[in-house]
């Protein structure tokens, strides 16, 4: 992660970490159906930015790491872990885990990979932390079939953020899971619809930058959908 990344996604914690909050019970609810949890695994939150995932599995599991490398996000995860005793968060880098191979039961990561200009090495390190017969959740944003409207969508969400590098196509994805032995157990995809103002306002966008991202904006001036998946692997 560049150092301008890492000062933009300081500069908007507060507003992360209050939409995470509101988001909280919604994904505690989702993550529970769609993974299943035994309520023994070690878990791990790659990218884990104000804690969302880690959060939402803590319930459900018996210990949860979230890494991120950003210190301001880590502070507002850990004020969230207060009282937790099984969950910490630690700085570090995703696509470099300082954790051993093997060491997880269960992995994952909410919406990171279009912030990495490499995700292949995200996906290559979540799954060698995987001991075998464990399992890897991947949820993030994907990009459109048509390039043509990738490329469009992709200039619309780097004005907007420039920590933003590039939506994966679900195709893409499924080559990446294929790479790395992760065998599909089962997907899920969703239309969010964004709010064209707040949305901006997330990612600190202001100025000149908000008017070219105003301008980009996919389905006009108001509003956008946007694909999110949801993948949980099974890890050979």
């Amino acid at each position: 992660m560049s150092d301008e990344a890492r000062e933009r996604f300081g500069r908007t914690a507060e507003r992360i970490a209050a939409l995470q909050d509101e988001r909280a019970p919604e994904l505690a609810a989702r993550v529970r159906r769609f993974v299943s949890p035994a309520g023994s695994e070690r878990a791990l939150d790659a990218g884990c930015g104000a804690g969302a995932l880690a959060l939402a599995l803590a319930p459900f599991v018996r210990e949860v790491v979230g890494v991120d490398l950003v210190p301001e996000l880590l502070a507002k995860a850990r004020e969230r872990a207060v009282g937790l005793e099984h969950v910490q968060f630690v700085e570090g880098d995703a696509t470099r885990l300082p954790f051993d191979s093997y060491s997880f039961d269960l992995t994952g990561t909410l919406r990171t990979l279009h912030h990495v200009e490499r995700p292949e090495l995200v996906l290559a390190e979540i799954t060698r932390v995987t001991r075998p017969g464990g399992v890897v959740l991947v949820v993030d944003q994907i990009g459109p079939f048509d390039p043509l409207a990738a490329v469009a969508l992709d200039q619309f969400e780097q004005a907007r953020d420039p920590t933003h590098t590039r939506l994966l196509p679900d195709a893409d994805m499924r080559q990446l899971f294929e790479a790395n032995s992760l065998v599909l157990r089962r997907d899920h995809v969703r239309q969010e619809r964004r709010d064209l103002e707040p949305y901006l306002d997330l990612a600190g966008c202001e100025g000149y930058e908000r008017d070219r991202a105003r301008a980009a904006a996919p389905h006009g001036p108001s509003a956008y959908t946007a694909t999110v998946a949801w993948y949980l692997l099974d890890r050979r």
